[in-house]
């Protein structure tokens, strides 16, 4: 019997928004690849694809992450729902965005080359399919919030690094310069970083010391009330 017989009947979609990090290029980048299937065939476009029926949306969007990624327990947060009517000229499709924060050097490059996913530096955005142009630019403007209230830049970063990638992280997802030794004296007095003995000699003669973010101590201090604040000129 059906519930709803006079209800019309729409395609749901997820569209995963995956920015990865360049600790070379010191380029927040964007993951795409190139349809192969119309509507659109051969334009470039988000990771993404319909909803299974017997799936939730983030596992839906962790599935196509996984897939072309080869990536699990990835940062991944849900965006925003775009609803227009003729978003798609395929069908009546709901799509709901999601971000999600890689290292560029993580992902398997096999796997990516099989699925023919490439990364496209942000500064240089070409046009993509649909709305996802405008999915891009929300969930920059949402990353660059994230970023000056939780740690979440971290997840872009490998394990060990140095202040100056940590500084040229913040700058490339701000899309601006941010003061030096504001940056500085405001994410070391934070205690949540823990430096090692380690140093980076390869862009630098004297070196700079690795430091690491600690988990464990910023979970600490939030319980004990401790705000994450690195929004700096």
């Amino acid at each position: 019997m059906e519930i709803y017989p006079k209800s019309s009947k729409h395609y749901v979609a997820v569209d995963c928004i995956i920015f990865g990090y360049d600790i070379l290029d010191k380029e927040l980048k964007l993951l795409l690849y190139k349809r192969t299937f119309d509507p659109a065939r051969g334009s470039l476009s988000l990771a993404g694809g319909f909803v299974n029926a017997k799936e939730s949306l983030d596992e839906a969007a962790c599935r196509i992450l996984t897939k072309l990624t080869g990536l699990e327990s990835v940062y991944m947060k849900q965006s925003y729902a775009y609803g227009d009517t003729d978003r798609d000229p395929g069908d009546r499709v709901i799509s709901v965005s999601y971000f999600a924060l890689i290292p560029v050097r993580d992902i398997n490059k096999d796997l990516a080359r099989q699925n023919g996913v490439s990364w496209y530096a942000l500064s240089g955005l070409p046009k993509l399919i649909f709305d996802h142009n405008d999915m891009v630019r929300r969930a920059l403007s949402e990353l660059q919030t994230q970023i000056r209230i939780k740690p979440v830049g971290f997840e872009l970063l490998p394990e060990k690094f140095t202040l100056v990638q940590l500084q040229d992280l913040y700058e490339a997802i701000y899309r601006r310069k941010v003061d030096r030794r504001n940056f500085r004296k405001k994410i070391l007095s934070m205690g949540i970083l823990e430096k090692l003995e380690e140093k980076e000699k390869e862009t630098s003669k004297k070196g700079a010391y690795y430091y690491k973010f600690n988990q464990d101590t910023y979970l600490k201090l939030k319980q004990n009330g401790f705000y994450f604040n690195l929004d700096v000129n």
